[in-house]
């Protein structure tokens, strides 16, 4: 017998996986064109990078809506790697092949779990080095220029390219700023700014037969296969190369995911997630496409506009494949101002805003973090930066806990206090909850932490208790905000008990307090517990509009 429930339902999904997957198709389309031309490969390059990534890893990735193809981490270290090259690209397939196959070899180890302790200041200065890059080599493209190989070139160059502006050029590539910035968001669900400016700035470049650089090579067949020439020395000189893309597409694949884990509520493979991204690169290197990683942006338009599970990626490659062969000749008169206007907003998307709006109120070791990261992307190599980073937080965090060691005496927790938490659970049915965060919440103990609050059936009232007089890294500060928001989805009153003034000050300063709302932060325990024993007999008694005395509480 059919059930109708399960069709109607298994409809349901089918129809929101159409839905994301149509919308991350296009927003896939400009990103995918502009990605190719900034590496120097070709735009076509990128837009089959697109499909062949997207298709691969939707067909043996998790049940998650992870929407792949090329990215501005990945499409600036590949940049990188064919600049050192000299565009040998038989020297950059190689190189892409033997990435993919670390991709593949790390998803069979528990490596893919290290993305968890990257210190957000790590990933922070990474990501605004990336935006940054992405912005500054645009520059002359948006001008009227050729693109210049690296961020050091492109600032050398600036001021003759600034002496010799191609108007028609600059006028295309400020009215696409201006389209991608000014078109509301809530527009963006049914119709892509960056999309809508492509078109729309095309139109007026041909109608008005403006004399502007144009994308070339844009060519209708299938890619090839094509296996690069190797040799035991090559292989060996192209490892580190090959160990630096493979890396920050997997890292960045994985960071995606934690998005879309968040988007979703459920959790994800990061094995399979790894393993899908290694197969769908190999597949694109050997038919020399662009390599990616799962895109943030894409996958996040994809789930927000209704997409649960792969089918959405499988959509989305598919809506991208009849685009290119329907309209795919007409690519060639997109021009390359166009191109760099939306390069440029993808860039400032990149950078982490959400952090600098609170730097100022950051403590000075992850400045000093973010400050190395952000510098050694721009000017110097993208892993080494990110390593650089890794080894300094670390550095630093060991020094505060010596510190903090040779004056510090943990005292011993209140017996009565314990009696109260026990008495508490029994008489309200674990309506009321006391957590202890004990030891120092910070980089490497936040995601473990917060892994922990996923699920708390029963629960009206948690209260938190950060025993430690230790200030919070921003990582902690973000990790207890994220806390936060999932108990508050989950109709859950946080009530917050804070010991020390100084980390009262900080979640004052970053507007956490606020969030939870003054009236429900304390300073000491049984305050805290008392109050929420008050507003538990009042929604009670509200529900019910009888007016008896509630359990009563000794201590």
């Amino acid at each position: 017998m059919i059930n109708k429930e399960k069709i109607n339902e298994f409809l349901n999904i089918l129809k929101g996986d159409a839905s994301g997957g149509v919308i991350a198709a296009i927003v896939a389309l400009p990103q995918a064109l502009a990605f190719g031309v900034a590496t120097g490969i070709g735009a076509i390059a990128g837009i089959w990078g697109a499909i062949i990534l997207s298709f691969v890893s939707g067909v043996f990735g998790p049940n998650t809506p992870l929407i792949s193809g090329p990215t501005g981490p990945c499409t600036i270290a590949l940049a990188t790697i064919i600049v050192q090259h000299s565009f040998d690209l038989n020297a950059v397939f190689l190189i892409l092949l033997m990435a993919a196959l670390i991709q593949l070899a790390i998803s069979l180890t528990k490596a893919s779990d290290i993305v968890k302790y990257v210190p957000y200041p790590v990933i922070s200065g990474f990501m605004n080095g990336v935006g940054f890059i992405l912005i500054v080599m645009q520059l002359n493209p948006l001008l009227g220029h050729d693109v210049m190989p690296t961020v050091n070139q492109t600032l050398l160059a600036l001021p003759a390219s600034l002496a010799d502006i191609n108007f028609s050029a600059l006028f295309l590539g400020i009215l696409t700023l201006f389209i991608c910035f000014v078109v509301p968001k809530s527009w963006s669900r049914y119709f892509p700014a960056q999309l809508a400016a492509l078109i729309v700035c095309t139109v007026i470049s041909v109608v008005f037969g403006m004399d502007v650089e144009r994308i070339s090579g844009i060519s209708l067949e299938l890619p090839a296969f094509h296996l690069p020439e190797a040799g035991v020395k090559l292989l060996m000189d192209y490892f580190p190369y090959a160990l630096i893309l493979a890396i920050v597409a997997s890292s960045e694949s994985l960071l995606t995911s934690l998005v879309a884990d968040s988007l979703t509520k459920k959790p994800s493979n990061t094995r399979r997630i790894v393993l899908s991204q290694g197969l769908g690169n190999l597949c694109c290197a050997l038919s020399g496409s662009l390599y990616g990683a799962a895109a943030t942006m894409r996958t996040a338009a994809a789930i927000k506009n209704g997409a649960t599970t792969r089918i959405s990626t499988i959509i989305s490659t598919c809506i991208l494949l009849a685009i290119l062969l329907k309209f795919g000749a007409l690519a060639s008169m997109i021009p390359l101002a166009v191109l760099a206007g939306i390069l440029i907003k993808i860039g400032y998307d990149i950078i982490d805003t959400k952090f600098l709006k609170v730097v100022k109120f950051a403590p000075r070791d992850d400045l000093y973090v973010l400050g190395l990261v952000f510098l050694l992307t721009v000017f110097y190599n993208l892993i080494f930066a990110v390593a650089a980073g890794i080894v300094l937080a670390s550095l630093l965090y060991a020094k505060r806990v010596a510190d903090r060691t040779n004056l510090g005496v943990k005292e011993v927790y209140d017996s009565e206090i314990m009696k109260i938490e026990k008495k508490l659970e029994k008489d309200y049915k674990h309506k009321i909850r006391v957590v202890h965060i004990n030891g120092q919440f910070f980089f490497g103990s936040a995601t473990q932490i917060v892994s922990q609050f996923d699920e708390l059936l029963g629960t009206k009232y948690l209260i938190l208790n950060y025993e430690s007089d230790s200030e919070l890294d921003i990582s902690a500060v973000f990790a207890l905000e994220d806390i936060i928001i999932r108990l508050q989805d989950q109709k859950i009153k946080v009530l917050l008990v804070i010991h020390c003034e100084a980390v009262l000050k900080q979640l004052t300063n970053l507007k956490i307090k606020d969030q939870i709302g003054s009236e429900l932060v304390f300073y000491r325990e049984e305050d805290a517990i008392e109050h929420a024993k008050t507003l538990l007999k009042q929604k009670i008694k509200n529900k019910s509009g009888l007016h008896f005395p509630f359990w009563h509480f000794h201590h």
